[in-house]
Order: C-alpha cells, then structure tokens, then sequence
C-alpha cells in the first residue's frame, strides 16, 4: 500500500537522562523525540505557537502507536522523518521513522493520529480554511511512499483473554 507523503527531518541524539535502568534509551524518550519531530514538521505547514497564540487553536494527539525495532544507547545519533499520511477538516495523520544516523538501521516507528481543539472549549473542532488549504498544498505536491506492515494495525498477540 502506498500513500502520498510530506518529508521532514529531525536529528538529535541519546543523552544520559534518557537512559534506563536496561541501559538503552527508554520508551517515554523516543516518544519526547517523535513529538519534538512532530513539532518540527507541523511549524512546516503553520501549525506553530503564533497559530496557537493567535487562533486559541492546537492539536492533541488522538491516538499514537510506537514500534520499537532496535536499541539506541547513550550517545547515539538519530534522525527522525516524518511524514503526512492524511488529514480531514478535524484530524491529521502522520508517521514518524527513527533510523540510526550511524548505518542507517531503523530503530523505531511512530503512527500518530492528531485532532484539531478549540482551547478554549477543549474540543475537537473543524481546522480554519487557511490551516486546512496548507494542508491540501501539502498533499498535492507530496511524493509516494511504501508504508510499513505496522502502520494501520493496533496490539494483535497474544489474544486478548476473558
């Protein structure tokens, strides 16, 4: 299956608090780096703090879905790039790849479906045009991307007894 896409990237790299007790990069971090990735690529489309400031409008993640596929350690350098799967007039949808910058491997796999909010009212709400038409320019002149088996899928195994 293959979907059109919106590319950003994103680089840092595993600092000491971020380790854990196993000695690799715990899972609450690579979280904090897809959303500081998220908040990259969004400022790419005017979803920034002046849209917030000025609108009284932001996103909240709706759902979020991590793949770990490999170990990061202290020091190592990442790269993270995120991609617009699709969006409505309430909803954005979006992966985030982690790859290790030393060879390229992919450590881990973020899927995340955002909402647009009223702040004020603490709602879900429709995007204003001008959000919403970035939005579209965005997804028109998009590239095609492979998407990973993971994308789409919730926790199959073990079957869920009761």
């Amino acid at each position: 299956m293959a979907y059109s896409i919106m590319e950003e990237h994103f680089c840092g790299n595993v600092r000491a608090e971020w380790v854990d007790h196993n000695g690799h990069m715990n899972l609450a971090y690579y979280v904090l780096a897809f959303d500081l990735a998220t908040d990259k690529f969004f400022q790419g489309f005017g979803l920034d703090q002046k849209y917030r400031d000025e609108n009284q409008l932001s996103t909240f993640a709706g759902s979020v879905h991590v793949h770990y596929k490999s170990e990061l350690h202290l020091g190592d350098e990442f790269e993270i790039n995120c991609y617009l799967l699709g969006h409505d007039r309430k909803r954005i949808r979006h992966m985030n790849r982690m790859y290790r910058i030393s060879g390229g491997e992919e450590v881990a796999l973020m899927e995340s479906l955002q909402l647009h909010v009223d702040l004020s009212a603490r709602r879900v709400c429709e995007m204003p045009d001008e959000l919403f038409s970035s939005l579209e320019k965005l997804q028109s002149v998009q590239g095609v991307i492979e998407i990973p088996p993971e994308i789409g899928r919730g926790i199959e195994k073990p079957a869920i007894e009761g």
